[in-house]
């Protein structure tokens, strides 16, 4: 197996001590992120109080329905990442995924007060988010330089957070504005999605040959009866796992399971805080913008950091402010304390480990099997995260929050230590080897 570089091959090499500029391409998939996000963080910001408060819903029956849905974009994830690779497809299929997405919004319209269809319209937002994710950060990687992927992945997510930072504004301001008419908000976000995905198929330009591509091979003449399934499979099988014939790639994919396992969702966190601190859920929509504005404020230094220090410290760090935030929930502190703490830290655990874990990733992954290759570790740490949702709500509807809080720091507290023997550092130049 070669080891290659995930940058466009024919880049020149940036003059020595001159700063180098983001691609326009990684602008334009920011450009995106950020309309994409105010749409689907209208709809997040406001559901944790629209099922549990308004609903009715045990914590339980929320961690299912939150795990179960993330969990069904497993499957589509390596799809995506697969059909993206094959033919660089990768425009093509992201835009179908924010498609999805944007529609998924009608659904939680239509849907009213009935839990399995609104499970149905998070699940098609999840499985949309799923298909677009892999492709979209494979053309990030494809069109920057290797040393400048940290950058590239902080310059992206700034902006994706940004939309994160208005999407929960508009949300209140709806509320506000209609006496808490949850349809508005998501007729809202549907419009603002279907601009998105307007976004995407006017500024992101598409994949063509030369920009690493691999080769088309030949259709070979099968024999009469043959069967061309298992070719096909060998084929999208080889495309999926390929990567992991590196140990240090297989040793990512296994880190990013174990951390995901040991990870509870925003939500749970949201409505932890609320319970703690007893704040009229009116204000449960600001919740996540304190985390998001740390996030937005962090994200091009902490990858421009990774850029230079290795990646795999501030992953570790990353999901150490993680447990920091857990313990704050858990400490007998003031309460305008334990807000602005959990906040603080959810925001540098997701600047130091949302792209960082992607741009870990990427110099081991070979020419053509980026959008697979990240699709292999977004999955593992998908799944993971599903039973830690379903086990966290499990623990806290049968033994109270407390014990769950204390059950998830000592989980992540083991899942740093392996983490911490396994993670490989980033080659600082990538080369070519052989396996």
């Amino acid at each position: 197996m070669y080891l290659a570089t995930t940058g466009r091959p024919d880049a020149p090499p940036a003059p020595s001590g001159v700063r180098r500029r983001v691609p326009g391409t990684v602008l334009a998939l920011g450009a995106v992120s950020l309309v994409t996000d105010i749409s689907s963080e209208m709809v997040t910001a406001v559901l944790p109080l629209y099922l549990v408060l308004g609903l009715g819903l045990s914590p339980l029956q929320f961690g299912l329905l939150d795990g179960l849905s993330t969990g069904a974009t497993a499957l589509v994830r390596l799809l995506g990442g697969a059909t993206a690779d094959r033919g660089g497809r990768h425009k093509q299929v992201g835009g179908l995924g924010y498609a999805l997405s944007a529609c998924s919004r009608i659904g939680l319209l239509l849907a009213g007060g009935a839990t399995g269809w609104i499970a149905t319209a998070i699940t098609a937002d999840r499985l949309g988010k799923g298909v677009r994710t892999a492709p979209r950060d494979a053309l990030i990687t494809l069109h920057s330089p290797p040393e400048d992927l940290g950058r590239a992945f902080g310059t992206h997510r700034a902006m994706d957070t940004t939309g994160a930072l208005l999407g929960p504004l508009a949300a209140f301001a709806l509320l506000w504005a209609t006496a808490d008419a949850y349809d508005a908000v998501f007729a809202v976000s549907f419009s603002v999605g279907a601009f998105g995905v307007l976004l995407w198929v006017l500024l992101v330009p598409g994949r063509t040959r030369g920009d690493g591509e691999a080769p088309v091979v030949p259709a070979v003449p099968r024999a009469r009866g043959e069967c061309a399934e298992p070719r096909a499979r060998g084929r999208f099988l080889g495309g999926l796992l390929g990567g992991l014939r590196s140990p240090e790639y297989r040793r990512i994919v296994i880190c990013a399971g174990i951390l995901g396992a040991a990870t509870i969702g925003d939500a749970f966190l949201y409505l932890l805080l609320q319970r703690r601190l007893a704040f009229d859920a009116t204000w449960f929509p600001f919740l996540p913008l304190g985390a998001a504005a740390v996030y937005l404020l962090l994200a091009v230094p902490t990858g421009r950091l990774a850029d230079r220090i290795g990646r795999r410290a501030p992953l570790l760090y990353g999901h150490g402010a993680l447990l920091l935030a857990y313990g704050l929930l858990l400490a007998p502190l003031p309460d305008p304390v334990v807000l602005l703490g959990v906040l603080l830290l959810l925001g540098v655990f997701y600047a130091a480990t949302d792209g960082v874990l992607m741009a870990l990733a990427g110099p081991f992954l070979t020419e053509g099997r980026q959008a697979s290759g990240l699709a292999v570790v977004q999955t593992a740490q998908a799944l993971a995260r599903v039973g830690a949702a379903v086990a966290f709500g499990a623990v806290w509807t049968a033994s109270g929050p407390e014990t769950a809080l204390v059950a998830a720091v000592l989980a992540l507290t083991a899942a740093l230590c392996c983490a911490a023997r396994l993670l490989p550092t980033t080659p600082s130049e990538p080369s070519e080897r052989s396996d």
